[in-house]
C-alpha cells in the first residue's frame, strides 16, 4: 500500500502572465503597444486572427486546492489601447490619457 499515500506532494504550478491590480492601474486609454509592454510585459499568447486583442493569462495550480485563473483583455484601435476588460478592476485613471 505505499504507492497508495494521500500524502502525496504537490508543487505549485504557476502558468502565463502573472499581473498585480497595481501593474493593471498603470493603464491609460491611447497607450502604444510598446507603453503597455513596458508596463505588463508581453502577453504570452498573441492572437493570430485579431491583432487588436491581446490576452495576459495566469493559473495558479496550488497543489490540491483548485486552481486559479485570471485574465486581462486589451483591445487596440490604431495601434492604441481602448479598452480594458477582464478578471481585474478598471483602472480609476484609464480614461485619462499620459499626456494630461
Amino acid at each position: 500500500a505505499a504507492g497508495c499515500s494521500s500524502w502525496v506532494y504537490r508543487i505549485n504550478i504557476p502558468q502565463g502572465n502573472f499581473l498585480e491590480q497595481s501593474d493593471v492601474d498603470k493603464l491609460r486609454v491611447n497607450m502604444t503597444r510598446e507603453q503597455v509592454i513596458y508596463v505588463l510585459g508581453r502577453p504570452i499568447a498573441e492572437d493570430a486572427f485579431d491583432k487588436s486583442t491581446w490576452r495576459y493569462v495566469y493559473s495558479f495550480n496550488k497543489g490540491r486546492a483548485n486552481e486559479q485563473f485570471k485574465s486581462l483583455v486589451l483591445n487596440f484601435e490604431n495601434e492604441k489601447l481602448v479598452t480594458v476588460s477582464g478578471d481585474y478592476e478598471q483602472p480609476e485613471n484609464f480614461t485619462t490619457p499620459l499626456e494630461q
